[in-house]
């Protein structure tokens, strides 16, 4: 979606247009206000829209750097530096006679009525005006379809290749984005010749805003199936030195994200793409800038709470974990005990919602840490607060399998280590309030396995069965504990600790018969 340009005042009927435009753009067609009649060689478009095609094809010409009509020479009028749209001292009714010059004979279409917005704007604002409409548009298929078949990239292209305005060259990467998450369109995109490499040129930016929008196109470009293409052109040192560089310094967290998001989606990207990148990004410091950030972010979040870099916790984690599982590179991660410590802070952070989404992948990171670093479970076993924000993780990952097989495979882990038979009856007690605490929980999970089981008989036996096992093997500890807690108790009467925090002892025995049950189950 554009970002909102500069708003100023135009005669009424202009406003009436702009207003028609974003009720096509975001309504239903049932909600559309009434569309211009169509143009006699309507048929002529292969692409059905409920924008007129002759509207946004009038818009598109309205981009184009150089023309005919003016005097222009790659500069802009009289060797300006304008980016090529014109003299910004050009009188309104200059301007007005531009346009309708440019305009598409489509009786009565909105390409022709567009004339009335260039009224008492400046050529760089006019240009805005129609580029963020088409940024707009380019979130639709269809429209984003038409666009590619009418030139808008070369005419975006020529744009970037001579623009001097940063705003120019965000808008135009911002419509290049947008037709990127379209499937024919990347591919067009793809095939332009040159376009890719200018795009990734723009990384040199010194603009917060051109630079967020670049490293929003090549994420989505590294995401797609294109994603070799795209590769190449981002593989060598200095673009990857320039990508970290911008992750590293930039102050803007909507950039720290989006460069952050190019780092993961060169991590995540097909194994034939990434095995180039990785050993130069480790030599770049990659798992130390991580960890730096991470460490500020939770820093951020203990302090206050600050909604807009929720997103950039969650991509500095996911970043994590897809270094924490590649091959020959995971132990530079996984035995960084700063980052372990920073993990298990946001698992005993009390209130979880907001960070929901950080709080799952965590759980991913602390399980793929773990089975590299096996002897960190009998130190964490040790603590209680950990297993108790373990067990409030489950809520927040209900949808994601993967997440809460990886939460019973280090609750496995822990409570393997936990010797009940040798502790004191008040270690003991500590580890059965935490688990009695968390019963609903632990009940609401098991009963959504049973779902997830049916599921899992149709993948390969060796997954299914380890998730199960390790399952299987956390409830036989629980259940252990439970019996030793409850034998201790009837030894002693009732009487001393036993008899404290009775009303969370009552969940202990139905705790015990779920856990029974779904031993036999997933057994």
């Amino acid at each position: 979606m554009a970002l909102e340009s500069k708003s100023n005042p135009i005669e009424e009927e202009h406003q009436d247009e702009v207003d028609d435009v974003e009720e096509e753009i975001h309504h239903d067609e049932d909600e559309l206000a009434r569309n211009p009649s169509a143009p006699p060689d309507y048929e002529f478009f292969e692409i059905t829209t409920t924008v007129d095609p002759s509207y946004i094809i009038s818009l598109i010409r309205k981009l184009i750097p150089i023309d005919s009509v003016t005097s222009r020479d790659s500069r802009g009028v009289n060797g300006s530096d304008d980016g090529g749209r014109g003299d910004t001292n050009q009188t309104a009714e200059e301007n007005e006679d531009e346009c309708e010059k440019m305009d598409v004979v489509n009786d009565g279409s909105r390409g022709g009525e567009d004339k009335d917005t260039c009224r008492g704007l400046t050529g760089d604002e006019v240009w805005e005006e129609h580029g963020c409409v088409l940024w707009d548009l380019a979130a639709s298929r269809t429209h984003a379809e038409l666009m590619v078949q009418n030139l808008v990239l070369e005419v975006l292209m020529a744009n970037l290749m001579v623009s001097q305005s940063a705003r120019v060259t965000e808008i135009c990467l911002g419509i290049i984005g947008n037709l990127a998450c379209h499937e024919a369109p990347m591919k067009h995109i793809v095939s332009a010749n040159g376009l890719i490499s200018t795009i990734v040129d723009q990384l040199f930016s010194d603009d917060t805003q051109c630079l967020a929008e670049a490293c929003r196109l090549l994420t989505l470009g590294l995401q797609g199936s294109e994603c070799c293409t795209w590769s190449e052109a981002v593989q060598s040192e200095h673009i990857l030195c320039r990508i970290i560089w911008i992750a590293e310094n930039t102050l803007n967290p909507q950039l720290l994200e989006k460069s952050l998001g190019l780092v993961l989606a060169i991590l995540e990207s097909q194994k034939e793409a990434s095995c180039t990148f990785i050993p130069f990004l480790m030599k770049l410091g990659i798992p130390s800038l991580l960890i730096n950030l991470l460490d500020f972010e939770m820093s951020r979040l203990t302090e206050e709470r600050v909604p807009e870099r929720y997103s950039v916790l969650d991509v500095i984690l996911r970043a994590v974990e897809a270094l924490s599982i590649l091959d020959g590179h995971s132990q530079e991660i996984c035995s960084s005990k700063k980052l372990l410590q920073l993990v298990c802070d946001l698992i005993k952070l009390p209130d979880k919602a907001e960070v929901a989404s950080s709080c799952v992948t965590v759980a991913v990171l602390i399980a793929n840490i773990m089975s590299d670093m096996p002897n960190l479970a009998s130190e964490m076993s040790q603590d209680l607060p950990f297993l108790q924000g373990l067990l409030e993780v489950f809520p927040l990952a209900s949808d994601d399998v993967e997440a809460r097989c990886a939460l019973w495979s280090i609750i496995a882990r822990l409570l393997i280590r936990v010797k009940e038979n040798d502790m004191s009856l008040s270690s003991l007690h500590q580890y059965v309030l935490v688990l009695a605490r968390k019963s609903e929980i632990i009940e609401d999970d098991l009963i959504n396995r049973q779902l997830d089981n049916s599921c899992e008989e149709t993948k390969d036996l060796t997954g299914s069965c380890s998730k199960s096992n390790t399952r299987s093997t956390a409830l036989k500890r629980i259940v252990s504990i439970l019996n030793q807690w409850t034998a201790s108790k009837d030894s002693l009467g009732g009487g001393g600790v036993a008899g404290e925090h009775s009303a969370d002892e009552l969940n202990v025995g139905r705790l015990l018969d779920c856990c029974r049950k779904h031993i036999d189950f997933t057994e």
